[in-house]
């Protein structure tokens, strides 16, 4: 066996030695790799060379030195030699004849998965969009990393490569690619806690996005270097002068923010670049903790520190594991200069991120794995809750950009949530079911809202009743994946639920035309009609009747025992005279909100007239049968009527006429929250001095509770008439 080693090792020497970037990739690789793992990276670039033979790159070169050059950077992260590998063959399966088969059989199932997790999906599947092509590829990849975090790494690398030979495309393609780095694969390098990847793609990605600005923030910070130096290098000798005298050893450097950072800055808080004062800082690094801890208070015994702007990271970690102090201290002249202190494992970890967890030579990928495992089961858990890839993708972007709060729950423990997170953002943190049955919430013993945006500190206490649930108005305000995910899935639901219910009853109201109802209808029947419309079931055929999207009577018509012709004639003639007043109305309640839409062109509320008027895919919406949009609407009527048992709030328009007089609003507004009605909004129209008239949107019971407001009105002073708006 070893002779066999030792002659497949020799023949690949000799092949090695004409290619400049495999010599490269073998040299970086013997430094920690032994002699098996470093034949099975020559082994993978001898199939990938003669796989890819002939195939040029757009700059000209051969096309292998891509994938050489992609292993060569997880070499530099010291990646085991499967990665390397799976690395070397990631275009073999999409770019040429060999298949996710030959690979497996030549290198194994783990390879086999690795490259197939980076790989696009087939080429011949046809998209609508190059969106939905993208976010199609995003979700399989997602899928492959929650098994193997090294899919990930290995299409980072790829994109890294990729962004330093942008040049050789065309100006559209080098944007298209910018964006899409800074839009997914930046957040999660930085996700991963992987630094110095993440800079050198926002680099790339910024100067092609914006040369312009790019080449005058560059230019701003080699002109602010020459002051700073000497700035610096004193705060550094005072700083180094008394760690000596506390007999503490550590390294300190000098720390430059970069372009794209300085650039989000002076966006984000509209600042020249005069006014972002961490564009230098200093970078200490000891070799324990508690010596940390020392020299962030010897620190502060040397410069007076900036009230608020210490944060410690090491106590509570951020969300991708980076750990350090970070203050910030008057210098000389009182100008603020931020310092960052850690030990050195706490500074490899914030260059590689997870890539320095990876060890080769104990076993694999299990730290890694268990590093990421949060993050990993919330991507999974992510994927189960959304409907379609390109929410997926929507919701990714939004969970990969957090700026973490802090927030206490009421036993002392320490939540993590994204700047910006609501109350409700909050409760789903806890639990899914919480959130599902959050009612009422306490900021430090204090009654808040649901919307209330949280801020670092606070203790916060979540009311839950049994009868607690989502409404569609919280997805204005939440800003966590879990929350929009769990409270869509719920709502999605909820909607299905809804549509069943109404879709039996309309089926059943159209069925009764026939005589008949569903519960007396043959099985073979409804069978018959469930395989026309290929649905697997009689709820799905309720939904898709109570979404608009099956005609309940052509249903009814298919599934029915035909009823005698006297019978047809007279239900005709009956229909016929009564018209849209017909007694086998369905009766609204009020509570198919996710179903039942309430146009806002006429507002109907309890007791007016109604018709709905398909939606197809989202039920129907209910219009006043005196709303002229119903005659202007090809769509299909649904004969409704106001149940006896309508519960809930309607929103509905009046419009007040009176003269300019000072109080007359405040009198108005003063009879609405009287009669218990809410204001959702008004609006003020100047007719003509001294006249004036407003419009408020406004929420009642019912045609009585409007009736009796509309009355209180015209009893105040100055009011000359109150009416109800028309659709």
């Amino acid at each position: 066996m070893a002779e066999t080693s030792n002659l497949k090792e020799t023949n690949l020497n000799q092949q090695s030695s004409s290619n400049p970037a495999l010599n490269n990739l073998l040299k970086k690789s013997k430094l920690y790799l032994n002699t098996n793992q470093i034949i099975l990276i020559r082994e993978a670039y001898t199939f990938s060379n003669a796989s890819h033979k002939g195939q040029l790159r757009k700059s000209g070169e051969p096309y292998i030195n891509h994938p050489l050059s992609v292993a060569s950077i997880l070499a530099d992260m010291k990646m085991d030699a499967v990665c390397i590998a799976a690395a070397i063959l990631h275009d073999v399966v999409e770019d040429t004849e060999a298949g996710k088969e030959d690979i497996e059989k030549r290198f194994g199932l783990e390879i086999s998965k690795i490259v197939d997790g980076v790989s696009k999906i087939d080429k011949n599947i046809k998209f609508l969009s190059r969106n939905e092509a993208q976010a199609e590829n995003f979700s399989k990849m997602l899928l492959a990393m929650s098994d193997d975090l090294r899919v990930i790494l290995v299409k980072l690398a790829d994109r890294l490569h990729n962004m330093r030979t942008l040049d050789c495309l065309s100006k559209e393609k080098k944007l298209r690619i910018a964006k899409e780095t800074l839009e997914i694969y930046v957040p999660i390098a930085l996700r991963l806690g992987m630094n110095k990847l993440r800079l050198e793609l926002e680099e790339i990605s910024f100067r092609t996005i914006n040369p312009l600005r790019y080449k005058i923030i560059v230019k701003a910070v080699e002109n602010h270097r020459g002051n700073k130096t000497k700035f610096l290098s004193g705060i550094k000798e005072k700083i180094n002068d008394r760690l000596g005298d506390l007999s503490i050893d550590a390294d300190i450097y000098t720390r430059q923010k970069n372009p794209y950072s300085i650039y989000k800055k002076m966006k984000k808080k509209k600042l020249s670049f005069n006014a972002v004062f961490d564009i230098y800082g200093l970078r200490v690094v000891a070799g324990k903790i508690d010596e940390c801890y020392r020299i962030f208070g010897a620190s502060h015994n040397l410069f007076k520190p900036v009230p608020g702007k210490f944060k410690d990271y090491i106590a509570i970690p951020k969300s991708n594991g980076y750990q350090a102090l970070h203050t910030v201290l008057f210098g000389p002249n009182a100008i603020p200069i931020e310092v960052q202190i850690r030990t050195k494992e706490m500074d490899q970890f914030a260059e590689s991120g997870i890539a320095s967890h990876w060890q080769y030579k104990t076993g694999g990928h299990s730290s890694a794995q268990a590093y990421a495992r949060d993050w990993l089961q919330n991507i999974i858990e992510m994927k189960q809750n959304t409907s379609n890839s390109i929410d997926l993708l929507e919701n990714m972007k939004i969970d990969l950009f957090p700026d973490e709060i802090y927030i206490f729950t009421p036993k002392g423990e320490i939540k993590e949530l994204p700047y910006g997170s609501s109350v409700i953002d909050y409760a789903y943190s806890v639990h899914s079911d919480v959130g599902n049955k959050c009612t009422a919430a306490k900021i430090n013993d204090i009654d808040v809202p649901l919307s209330t945006t949280l801020s670092s500190g606070q203790t916060v206490q979540i009311i839950t009743t049994p009868l607690g649930k989502p409404t569609p108005s919280w997805l204005e305000f939440v800003v966590t994946v879990k929350a929009r995910t769990n409270i869509k899935s719920y709502l999605r639901n909820l909607q299905r639920q809804q549509a069943s219910d109404l879709g039996l009853r309309i089926l059943d109201k159209a069925l009764h035309d026939y005589d008949t109802s569903f519960t007396e209808t043959p099985y073979a029947n409804i069978r018959r009609l469930l395989d026309e419309y290929n649905l697997k079931d009689e709820e799905t055929l309720f939904v898709e009747i109570g979404l608009g999207n099956i005609v309940p009577h052509l249903a009814a018509q298919n599934i029915a025992i035909k009823k005698s012709f006297v019978k047809q004639k007279y239900r005709d003639l009956v229909s016929k005279v009564l018209g849209e007043s017909r007694k086998d109305n369905i009766a609204i309640k009020g509570s198919e909100g996710l179903v039942l839409k309430y146009a806002r062109c006429c507002r109907p509320i309890p007791g007016d007239n109604i018709v709905g008027l398909t939606s197809s895919g989202n039920g129907f919406v209910v219009h006043r049968s005196v709303c002229r949009n119903i005659k202007k609407s090809k769509s299909k009527k649904l004969f409704i009527e106001w149940s006896n048992e309508v519960s809930g709030e309607y929103q509905t328009q009046i419009r007040v006429y009176s003269e300019k007089q000072r109080g007359v609003l405040a009198n108005v507004a003063g009879v609405i929250s009287r009669l218990s009605c809410n204001i959702e909004n008004v609006k003020f129209d100047e007719v003509q001095n001294p006249y004036a008239s407003f419009v408020f949107t406004i929420e009642v019971r019912n045609r009585k509770h409007l009736a009796d407001l509309i009355k209180e009105l015209k009893k105040l002073k100055n009011i000359n008439k109150v009416m109800r708006t028309v659709g």
